[in-house]
């Protein structure tokens, strides 16, 4: 299992900062040295409160062997083209060494933070992925452009906004997925998926794996190669005492993912559809601070992580082994010291 890790965007604590803080645009370069220097495979970024993109290439300037992607974009908000061209500067710019993870939101933000129309996102998801790969063929081999699909009609190249071949025009992408249905496209046309948090190690193996061999065997392709990259829930801490504070946020984290209706096929396969029934009516009344009593211990350790720092590599590897190939692990760095354990710990994990 390989491990990746996070820069510190929004809510998620990646273990480059203080969980309070947020990201400092100046300092991204500092931290992938960091991250590179402790020995990380790649490091991924969230679209959230930054622009991914614009990270990734402060990121791909400031290393020399840390892979680097996007974990994930939002994809439907930008058009397949410019997504297509920013993908292509990010490959030349670090060579190689970027990967296009893409999501889909949901229909309330696609429609009323983007301004968008809704459509089912598995069909635009997969044509969206073909696009791309029309377009990076077209610019790569020379050949006019003409992809005609049901959101998008691409057939217009010209010389002066046609970039020149570069030296790995084979982008990954990584298509972020919880339904079936997503994860069958992931089979189709994708390099890999990335399922969420709250998919659970038993979710993956029977739900998720399943609906992407379907979609391989669909499209006559070989899964060979194909990566499942997850970011777990994870409450770990140096002792006991301070492990409290961090299993009371992600209980709350469950408690909220819980409450989503795109997460409820998670809890559902293990029985908990009341559950998250009943979160949802708290989440609608914004009585907050009563959702993460509803999460019991034993509900909290089929979603989450939970250990000290002596317990948290081997547990995630009892959950993981031989399931995912990548996986998103850090613990704050404050000092030397700090640095040091997480050193072994991501030379634990490599040594599985």
């Amino acid at each position: 299992m390989r491990v990746e890790t996070l820069l510190p965007l929004g809510k998620v604590d990646p273990g480059l900062r203080a969980p309070e803080q947020a990201l400092d645009i100046h300092r991204v370069g500092e931290d992938a040295r960091l991250v590179e220097e402790l020995g990380y495979d790649g490091l991924m970024v969230e679209d959230t409160k930054q622009d991914p993109f614009i990270v990734m290439a402060l990121v791909a300037a400031a290393t020399t062997h840390l892979k680097l992607g996007t974990a994930v974009a939002i994809a439907f908000p930008r058009s397949p083209m410019v997504t297509a061209m920013t993908a292509w500067t990010l490959a030349r710019l670090s060579r190689g060494r970027f990967t296009l993870g893409l999501g889909t939101q949901v229909k309330g933000h696609i429609e009323r933070r983007f301004g968008m129309k809704w459509s089912a996102p598995g069909p635009w998801m997969r044509e969206y992925v073909q696009a791309l790969r029309a377009i990076w063929a077209s610019w790569q081999q020379g050949t006019p452009l003409d992809f005609a699909g049901e959101h998008y009609r691409l057939n217009l190249s010209v010389p002066l906004f046609t970039p020149e071949p570069i030296e790995h025009p084979t982008i990954p992408i990584h298509l972020a997925a919880v339904n079936p249905y997503l994860c069958q496209v992931a089979g189709e046309v994708a390099d890999g998926m990335r399922p969420h948090p709250v998919c659970t190690a038993h979710y993956i193996r029977e739900i998720m794996l399943p609906a992407v061999r379907k979609g391989a065997h669909k499209a006559g392709r070989s899964l060979e190669g194909f990566a499942v990259s997850i970011k777990p829930l994870i409450a770990t801490a140096p002792d006991t005492a301070r492990l409290a504070t961090r299993i009371r946020d992600v209980r709350a984290r469950v408690a909220f993912y819980a409450s989503t209706p795109a997460y409820r096929a998670c809890f559902e396969a293990h029985g908990l559809g009341a559950l998250a029934d009943e979160l949802q009516v708290l989440s609608r009344a914004q009585r907050w601070e009563e959702m993460p009593d509803r999460i019991s211990d034993e509900v909290l350790d089929l979603y989450a992580t939970v250990g000290t720092w002596d317990e948290i590599v081997p547990r995630l590897l009892a959950r993981y082994r031989g399931l995912v190939t990548h996986a998103e692990f850090s613990i704050p760095v404050h000092d030397a010291m700090d640095a040091a354990r997480l050193r072994e710990m991501v030379e634990a994990l490599h040594a599985e």
